[in-house]
C-alpha cells in the first residue's frame, strides 16, 4: 500500500497570502542551509523534483506541510530555530497552536473524490497559447483536465508512487480565474472544483509554485 507519512503545522500567526514567499524566506534564512528539503535547492542547482516542504496559508494563517521524506527533517526546525523569524522586515515569532501528524494512503480506487483546488497554476510558458487558442468551454476544460492528471502523476512520482490503474480527472466547476504576481511573472490562477479517483490529502500542492501555498487540494466529500 502507498501509505505516505503527513505532518501538518499551524501557527496562530495571520499571514496575507502575498507574504507567504516571505514567510519561507523567513524559515529558510532561520535554517540555513541544514537542509535541502526546506529550500529546495541543491549544491550547482534546483533540486527537480516535488517540494516536500510546502509552506501555506491555511485558515487565515501561517502554515508548514511536510509530506514524505520532509516530515523527517522538520525537526530540524523545531531542535535549531527559536522561532523568532523577519517577515520581509518585520521581526515575528511563530506560535504554533496544531501539529498533526498522520499517514496517508494514496492510491487509485474505484470511487471518485471530491475535491477543491485553490490557486492552481495550471500554465507555463509551453502550454499558455495552446490553452489561450481553444474557443469552447468544453475544450479549455478537457485541456485542464490532462494538465492535472499530469500534475497528479508528478506528485505519486515524487514520492516514488506508481499507479498500477489508470488516473481518473473529472473538473466540475470553474469558479474562479484571476491572475497572479510570483517572482515578477504574471500567472493565471484557477480555483476549481474536481473529482478523481485517487485518493489525496488535504493542503498538499498540485501544480507549479506548491512551495509558496499554490495549488491547494482539500477535499470536499469523505469516503
Amino acid at each position: 500500500m502507498n501509505r505516505v507519512k503527513l505532518l501538518l503545522i499551524r501557527f496562530i500567526n495571520s499571514i496575507p497570502q502575498r507574504e507567504i514567499q516571505h514567510f519561507r524566506g523567513a524559515i529558510i534564512q532561520a535554517m540555513g542551509s541544514a537542509n535541502v528539503l526546506f529550500h529546495n535547492h541543491e549544491e550547482g542547482g534546483f533540486r527537480y523534483s516535488y517540494p516536500l516542504i510546502q509552506y501555506k496559508r491555511i485558515g487565515g494563517n501561517a502554515a508548514i506541510v511536510c509530506v514524505g521524506d520532509g516530515t523527517e527533517v522538520i525537526g530540524d526546525f523545531f531542535s535549531n530555530c527559536n522561532f523568532d523569524i523577519v517577515l520581509g522586515n518585520t521581526p515575528l515569532h511563530l506560535e504554533v497552536f496544531q501539529i498533526k501528524a498522520e499517514q496517508v494512503l494514496i492510491q487509485v480506487w474505484d470511487d471518485l473524490f471530491s475535491y477543491t483546488l485553490r490557486k492552481w497554476l495550471p500554465l507555463n510558458q509551453g502550454n499558455y497559447q495552446e490553452y489561450m487558442q481553444l474557443e469552447s468551454l468544453s475544450e479549455q476544460c478537457a485541456f485542464l483536465e490532462r494538465v492535472l492528471t499530469g500534475n497528479l502523476l508528478s506528485f505519486a512520482s515524487g514520492l516514488n508512487i506508481h499507479f498500477d490503474q489508470e488516473v481518473k480527472v473529472h473538473i466540475t466547476a470553474l469558479e474562479d480565474v484571476r491572475t497572479y504576481s510570483y517572482k515578477g511573472i504574471r500567472m493565471q490562477g484557477f480555483d476549481i472544483q474536481f473529482k478523481s479517483n485517487v485518493s489525496l490529502p488535504d493542503y498538499i500542492g498540485l501544480g507549479k509554485s506548491v512551495s509558496v501555498g499554490f495549488g491547494v487540494v482539500k477535499r470536499t466529500i469523505r469516503k
